[in-house]
């Protein structure tokens, strides 16, 4: 689940993900030093974490020098550097979208430049070096060859008229084997679930297939190979997916046809039971970070958690939540979004204009009009309509087969303790006789062993899947729907 930024959010170090790959043109310098090429550095924030950087650097026929910046372990890429000059031995790169700018000279050599980054007032000493970053280290990865089977499939959702590309891995041996659909948290996600250089659904289905269970993963509608349009999808359709899933893994030979469930990350957690509770083909659910709260209340807390992490004066956090209260307000109220949206428009220019001075400058980025733009079409979205307002636990209520629910104690974007009590309440009140929830000390919300649990830091985490998680899903699944059960 990706967390909603207000107006006067905190920024990032680094601009976020802006998704724009063109650079913007500078001064013409025939004359100047080999600048031309990959320039890499590293940022040294937040208690030592470092975050890399990479300037690309183009010049034309005539010599007019081009930019893009790269922050890869934000996973932005393709951000647009406004200015690039070169004076003798002195370069300049400005990036005006980010409020930021790099100043440093070349070493004699021209392998390197030493200079300092400059955003919103802050400065910090950064190094270039000719190349691209380094890729980040990710151990967990699994490598072929693979002690199971692994096949590429297509999954027909005909009443949504789309079809899903996924990939199904089967354990060595006859079967019939229990089996897991995964499904992935919000956002268009490929069949890994990829985000910032971490495959968490390659990971946990590889510790899962090893373990003796079948998995199915799959592109959301409208990503990689699969067909429909992912921007209209709500998570009612997910569903939809989601149970188109289930049915196509229950067809297919070596897979238990009573023992497929399925496990659901962030919004998937939401899905999963909203499928279980229609459907009896589901033989569990496992919930990680799944919502027990409704939208708005997790929105609401997810700001505050993020903003304190990462050292948000107060100012700033109460102005996010009463712009927040009043973007959700209207959203709720206001069924048709083209009438929405310059209400939510003015609301988030009011915010900006009541910022003292200091704060609106740091925000720079963030509140020009591109980005109200877009932070209105994001609220205003079809998928943001409905998971403002749905309430899971109603829901929650109606399952019946067995649901694990694991949260990580310093996940911020979906508030472990109150989400953990409202999902067991919910369940034991329908009468649901097989309910494990566990809070897993020290994990975030991709259950990565974490220092503060911010969104800032999945990047630079080489874990992808804490192990001890993977272990208690697979144990669970296990004691339930494996051999003999």
């Amino acid at each position: 689940m990706k967390p909603i930024k207000s107006s006067a959010g905190l920024l990032t170090l680094l601009v976020a993900f802006l998704g724009s790959p063109a650079g913007g043109s500078s001064q013409s310098a025939p004359q100047t030093p080999p600048i031309v090429g990959s320039w890499t550095g590293a940022l040294t924030v937040q208690g030592g974490m470092q975050l890399h950087v990479v300037f690309h650097v183009t010049a034309a026929a005539d010599g007019t020098l081009s930019a893009t910046m790269d922050s890869p372990d934000q996973g932005a890429k393709g951000i647009p550097v406004s200015a690039v000059k070169v004076n003798g031995d002195s370069v300049r790169f400005e990036v005006a979208v980010a409020n930021g700018a790099f100043d440093g000279s070349f070493a004699k050599d021209h392998k390197s430049i030493d200079g300092t980054w400059s955003q919103n007032g802050a400065t910090l000493p950064l190094k270039l070096a000719r190349g691209e970053a380094p890729a980040p280290a990710r151990p967990q990865r699994p490598e072929p060859p693979f002690p199971y089977r692994s096949v590429d499939v297509t999954i027909p959702n005909t009443a949504a008229g789309v079809e899903l590309a996924g990939t199904l891995t089967l354990p060595q041996g006859e079967g019939p084997f229990p089996a897991a659909v995964l499904v992935t948290g919000s956002g268009p996600q490929d069949r890994d679930e990829t985000i910032l250089g971490h495959k968490p659904f390659l990971v946990l289905s590889d510790y899962l297939t090893r373990h003796g269970i079948a998995v199915l993963r799959y592109d959301d509608r409208g990503v990689g190979k699969s067909t429909g349009v992912f921007a209209n999808s709500t998570s009612e359709d997910n569903a939809s997916d989601a149970l188109a899933a289930v049915e196509f893994a229950r067809s297919r030979p070596k897979i238990a046809k009573d023992k497929v469930g399925i496990i659901g990350h962030s919004e998937g957690g939401l899905v999963g039971p909203m499928v279980a509770a229609r459907s009896k083909d589901v033989a569990f659910v496992v919930m990680l970070a799944g919502p027990g709260l409704t939208g708005r209340e997790i929105l609401h807390l997810q700001g505050e958690l993020i903003a304190r992490a990462e050292g948000a004066p107060q100012r700033v956090i109460q102005n996010n939540w009463e712009t927040q209260k009043k973007l959700f307000d209207i959203v709720e109220s206001e069924p048709d979004p083209k009438v929405a949206a310059p209400r939510l428009l003015a609301v988030l220019k009011a915010a900006v204009d009541s910022l003292p001075p200091d704060l609106r400058a740091k925000s720079a980025a963030q509140t020009s009009d591109a980005a109200l733009e877009a932070q209105v079409k994001q609220v205003n979205s079809p998928w943001m309509r409905f998971f403002l307002t749905y309430n899971p636990v109603p829901t929650l209520e109606k399952v019946k087969v067995p649901v694990l629910a694991l949260d990580g104690s310093k996940d911020l974007q979906v508030p472990p303790r109150q989400d953990l009590d409202s999902i067991a309440a919910a369940l034991h009140r329908g009468g649901n006789k097989d309910v494990t929830t566990e809070l897993l000390p020290g994990l975030n919300h991709l259950f990565q062993h974490a220092t503060t649990g911010a969104p800032t830091e999945y990047a630079s985490i080489e874990e992808t899947f804490a192990p001890e998680a993977m272990k208690i899903v697979s144990d669970w699944i296990l004691k339930r729907f494996g051999p003999g059960k």
